[in-house]
C-alpha cells in the first residue's frame, strides 16, 4: 500500500495505490472514488458490540468499509469531511491514541478500539474520547486545519486544548481537566485540556471544529416569532 497526499494543507485528498488483493478499511463517508474492479464490503468491525462501543463512545461510524483491490491492483481516493489535512503515519506494533473524528483509514494490519481518555463535564462541549490504533501498518488520520506535529522528550509536557488534539502515543502520561476556573471556563472560550508528559509524539489541528461552531452557530439566521421570516443572528 503506497498513500499520496494531495491538495495539502487546506483540501487534503489520500490517493491509495493497492496490490493485488490488497485491502484497506475506510471510515465510512471518507470515499471519494475508486477504480474499475475494486470491491467493497461493508461490515461492523470488532462484531456489534465492538462496532457499537466505537460509534457511541469514540463519535465514529457504526459500520466500516473494506475496500479490495482486483488481481492487477487498483486505488481509492479518500477525504474527510472538514476541510483540512491529512497524515499517513506508518506503525510498526505500536499504538496510538486518536481524537474521535480523525480516524480515516488504515491497513489490514492495524486494528481500532474506543477508550476512555475523559469524561464530558457539565461546563464543556469537548471530552476527550479516543481511539486505540494499534499493530503494524498504515494509519491515515484527518485534521481540521494543518496538522502541528511535536516530539516531547522525556519529562516534557504539554498542555494542549482538547478540540485541538488529533493523536499521541500511547505511552505518554496524560491527564485531562478543566482549564482555570468556572468563570473562565464558561466566559474564555476555553473547555478542556489534556496535559501530556514524554517521551512520545503528538499530533495537533490548526483549527477546532467546535471553536469554528461556537462562532458560526449564532450567526445562523434565526425565524421571526411573526410571519414566519428570517433574521440574521448578531
Amino acid at each position: 500500500m503506497r498513500v499520496e497526499i494531495e491538495y495539502r494543507p487546506s483540501y487534503s485528498l489520500a490517493v491509495v495505490k493497492l496490490d493485488p488483493q490488497e485491502s484497506i478499511q475506510v471510515e465510512a463517508g471518507s470515499m471519494v472514488s475508486m477504480s474499475p474492479g475494486v470491491a467493497i464490503e461493508t461490515t461492523a468491525k470488532g462484531g456489534i458490540i465492538g462496532a457499537l462501543k466505537r460509534s457511541v463512545l469514540g463519535g465514529e461510524s457504526f459500520f466500516m468499509n473494506d475496500y479490495r483491490a482486483p488481481a492487477q491492483g487498483g486505488d481509492i481516493t479518500l477525504a474527510p469531511a472538514l476541510p483540512g489535512d491529512l497524515a499517513v503515519l506508518d506503525l510498526k506494533g505500536e499504538t496510538l491514541m486518536v481524537q474521535s473524528g480523525s480516524y480515516v483509514a488504515s491497513s489490514s494490519g492495524v486494528s481500532i478500539d474506543t477508550t476512555w481518555g475523559g469524561a464530558k463535564t457539565f461546563f464543556a462541549s469537548e471530552g476527550l474520547i479516543m481511539l486505540k490504533c494499534s499493530g503494524t501498518g498504515t494509519l491515515v488520520v484527518s485534521s481540521y486545519g494543518a496538522v502541528h506535529e511535536m516530539e516531547l522528550s522525556a519529562g516534557e509536557s504539554r498542555t494542549v486544548d482538547t478540540g485541538h488534539l488529533v493523536a499521541f502515543a500511547e505511552g505518554m502520561g496524560f491527564s485531562v481537566k478543566r482549564i482555570g476556573g468556572i468563570k473562565s471556563t464558561l466566559f474564555s472560550g476555553e473547555g478542556l485540556v489534556v496535559d501530556l508528559t514524554g517521551p512520545g509524539k503528538v499530533l495537533m489541528q490548526t483549527r477546532s471544529d467546535d471553536a469554528f461552531l461556537s462562532w458560526l452557530i449564532p450567526r445562523l439566521p434565526k425565524q421571526s416569532g411573526r410571519g414566519g421570516g428570517l433574521q440574521i443572528g448578531r
